[in-house]
């Protein structure tokens, strides 16, 4: 019995460590400068307002290039839909006093395989204040 109280505490441990934020994880660019600019505000009914500032409206329904990581939003060995952050899936993105990290949402023109490495793709930034959609999108997306 001790020994089985003991593996599930180190287990625990174990994920509890593998999930703390690994700084030099983090992709850091200009790129994700500008989309840090997005602010999110909650509002009293439970929705958000977004407000974009002027440093990422001059980019809107231009070619973006973005690196980053990965967030399926569906199984697949190959994403045509997919999140992407500058921090890679295993991290906790609710770990730390910064709260949910800036992720935008990837329409991709033809499906690319799933990768836990970092991606760079390129597309036509768009920009939403809709309740019901994301506010930063790259449509038409191509890897590279």
């Amino acid at each position: 019995m001790k020994r089985i109280i003991l593996v599930f505490f180190s287990l625990l441990l174990f994920s509890s460590v593998y999930a703390q934020h690994d700084p030099s994880d983090m992709i850091e660019s200009a790129e994700w400068d500008i989309i840090g600019t997005v602010k999110t505000k909650y509002v009293k009914d439970g929705g958000t307002t977004v407000s974009f500032s002027e440093s990422i409206k001059k980019y809107e329904n231009r070619p973006f290039r973005l690196e980053g990581f990965m967030i399926p939003i569906r199984v697949g060995q190959k994403q045509s839909r997919f999140m992407l952050a500058s921090l890679p899936i295993n991290q906790c993105f609710y770990c730390g006093q910064n709260g949910v990290p800036m992720m935008v949402l990837v329409e991709m023109a033809e499906p690319i395989p799933f990768s836990k490495d970092p991606v760079a793709v390129k597309g036509i930034l768009k920009l939403s204040s809709a309740a019901n959609a994301d506010p930063v999108t790259l449509k038409m997306a191509k890897k590279g």
